[in-house]
């Protein structure tokens, strides 16, 4: 039987930990070649991927390591930009320096990523891609701890809107997902609520998300809708904000 994704060329941003890695994993395992980035952390030495160093929030980094990442690929058709970071900030506590770090890492970040990604698409022959981002739940519910984050993540969810009726014309679809997976994110998250808060975040996931009352894991969850998204048969769905996160936010009109 042939792999879902076999013959899929595929950039994954962010890959060196959390859902950037289980994305490496579970494509690589689907039959696609894929090529992915770290910074500053270094890969893992059990993923099959071809490794390029960058920092996603400069942008010849950026334009250069797509390229390379073309090249050996022989094309691109899907980028999976998982690069970002969540980061605790109440409202009228939040400095400059905060808010310029969570812009760059989370959306100028995205908007580089993507941009570069698309100018390979759109040349290639034939033309066409997929660009996968991430949101957030954060970004639909608001978040009294996390308010910077949550805002970037709600400047993603638009930006991927406006570039998915840009790029339409060139058959390059942007879409974001909202996953509620556990990640280094929730990690801080806990951390900076302190050892207390344990059992009544534990409550509360139970509360809040019917299936499981726990985050997901994100190869198991998260994967199968990432090798859908990157495969042939999502060619008609483009603009979309795709919540896996067991029913902890149902965006359905």
């Amino acid at each position: 039987m042939t792999p879902p994704l076999s013959g899929r060329r595929i950039l994954v941003t962010g890959a060196a930990t959390g859902i950037g890695a289980a994305a490496v994993g579970v494509l690589a395992e689907a039959g696609a070649a894929v090529a992915a980035t770290y910074h500053q952390t270094p890969p893992p030495d059990h993923l099959a991927a071809t490794w390029l160093q960058c920092d996603v929030r400069d942008a010849d980094a950026v334009t250069a390591m797509v390229r390379q990442a073309a090249e050996h690929l022989g094309g691109l058709d899907v980028l999976v930009n998982a690069a970002g970071l969540w980061q605790a900030g109440i409202p009228g506590f939040i400095s400059a320096d905060d808010i310029s770090f969570l812009l760059d890492t989370n959306v100028k970040a995205t908007i580089l990523t993507n941009q570069a990604a698309h100018a390979v698409m759109k040349d290639q022959d034939p033309k066409g891609g997929r660009i996968i981002n991430f949101g957030s739940s954060e970004a639909v519910m608001g978040s009294p701890i996390s308010a910077v984050y949550a805002a970037t993540k709600g400047a993603v969810q638009a930006w991927t809107r406006s570039a998915a009726k840009t790029w339409a014309a060139d058959n390059v679809t942007v879409n974001a997902l909202a996953p509620a997976v556990q990640t280094a994110g929730a990690d801080r998250l806990r951390d900076f609520l302190g050892p207390d808060a344990a059992a009544l975040i534990d409550q509360q996931m139970k509360m809040m998300i019917p299936l499981g009352g726990a985050l997901g894991e994100p190869a198991r969850d998260l994967g199968p809708m990432l090798v859908f998204l990157a495969g042939s048969g999502s060619g008609f769905i483009t603009g979309q904000l795709l919540a896996v996160d067991g029913g902890l936010m149902m965006v359905g009109g």
